[in-house]
């Protein structure tokens, strides 16, 4: 074998085992993510234990009074209505045939009165005439008798005639206010969600205790709040008009201001192991409600308390309840316990145990993670991704 062949196969050689040598003497660097210490804002918060709901301030499920075939369908999914507009129309001619009769039978009634209170107002006069004539001795007292009584008949009759009247304009009010279960009104200005309604079909109103579809769903959007159950624990500590921070799955990675609108009287049961009391919001940013729909997801945090330029940690770097992984000048982990403050969901004030600047580990894998471990720079994180 030549000697430059040799060289070359001894050089291969002393590279292998500096190589394997190495891998035995040092451990692989982990990638981790990193976070900053630094001083910023922390919270502390109450959060709803289920999800909450957009509602709106109004809201109506509407089906007519009667039953009765659909005629008129004024309105389709999204129309805007106004208090009053006519949304959809049962048949009602022979409503209409009633009210026509029973308005004709109301007039004819009220000539009749007017003519008997007529009568009535002669009579009346042909009496007084009588008592002058008496007085003279020109008539007996049979005759004034008969005047009198006359008289007296007379505006029995009129009264009469008039409550007959009465009762045929009542009449009419009786027959309209049929009509008026007929006919499905807008109760205020609005949104359609939604119709449950066709031209021909037959509607019929709700049985008594049994829920059914509405014919038409009506929303008032101007006006949003979100409703979300609070646990009965945490129930004592939210009052009205305490500051909310609203975030919705709709719109990721935004926060909507918001206050306490409400916090119901009661506890709900219908969990027993989690009883909840439910709390509404109302939003305080209008410009971040224009494109909000009613019935999305969304979850509020009541603000208790409120610290600024206080070093902090994300949540999600705490394990061990309160003990950190922190990285040593010499990419090394290091097992910190702290003094924690005030808590939220996203951040934890540091009262003690680090200091500005110091590096810890974000979301550490117990699994994986020991203190010694060496650490590699290759996946850090900057502190705008948690802010």
């Amino acid at each position: 074998m030549r000697r430059g062949s040799k060289l070359i196969i001894v050089g291969l050689s002393v590279i292998t085992i500096t190589l394997i040598s190495w891998r035995l003497t040092h451990e692989e660097a982990i990638a981790v993510e990193v976070y900053t210490v630094t001083s910023g804002e922390v919270l502390s918060t109450i959060a709803n234990t289920r999800a909450g709901t957009v509602k709106a301030c109004q809201r109506a499920r509407l089906s007519p009074n009667a039953s009765g075939q659909v005629t008129a369908l004024n309105v389709t999914e999204g129309s805007l209505v106004k208090p009053g507009d006519v949304l959809m129309e049962l048949w009602h001619r022979d409503l209409d045939a009633q009210l026509s009769l029973a308005q004709q039978q109301a007039r004819s009634t009220e000539q009749r009165a007017a003519a008997t209170c007529i009568r009535a107002d002669t009579a009346k006069r042909d009496a007084q005439r009588g008592q002058d004539l008496k007085k003279k001795g020109f008539i007996a007292e049979e005759q004034l008798d008969q005047r009198v009584s006359s008289a007296d008949a007379s505006a029995i009759a009129c009264r009469a005639d008039n409550l007959s009247a009465a009762a045929a304009n009542a009449q009419i009010g009786v027959i309209s206010a049929s009509l008026d279960r007929t006919q499905l009104r807008a109760p205020f200005a609005g949104v359609v969600a939604e119709v449950n309604a066709e031209i021909g079909e037959f509607m019929t109103p709700s049985p008594t205790g049994i829920a059914t579809l509405p014919a038409i769903d009506l929303i008032d959007a101007s006006c949003l709040f979100v409703s979300a159950p609070i646990d009965e624990v945490d129930a004592p500590r939210v009052s009205l008009g305490q500051e909310v921070i609203i975030t919705l799955d709709a719109f990721q990675g935004q926060q909507i201001g918001g206050r306490v609108r409400r916090v119901a009287p009661y506890v709900l049961d219908l969990e027993k192991q989690a009883r909840t009391v439910e709390v509404e919001a109302d939003f305080t940013q209008a410009d971040q409600v224009k494109n909000m729909l009613v019935g999305y997801s969304a979850d509020i945090e009541v603000v208790l308390e409120r610290r600024t330029s206080v070093l902090r940690l994300p949540s999600s770097a705490l394990f061990d309840k309160d003990q950190v992984y922190r990285i040593n000048d010499d990419q090394t982990l290091g097992r910190v316990t702290v003094t924690t403050g005030l808590r939220s969901w996203s951040f934890i004030e540091i009262v003690s145990g680090l200091n500005a600047g110091d590096r810890v580990v974000n979301n550490p894998a117990r699994k994986i993670l020991e203190a010694g471990l060496l650490i590699s720079d290759k996946a850090t994180a900057s502190n705008a991704d948690h802010d």
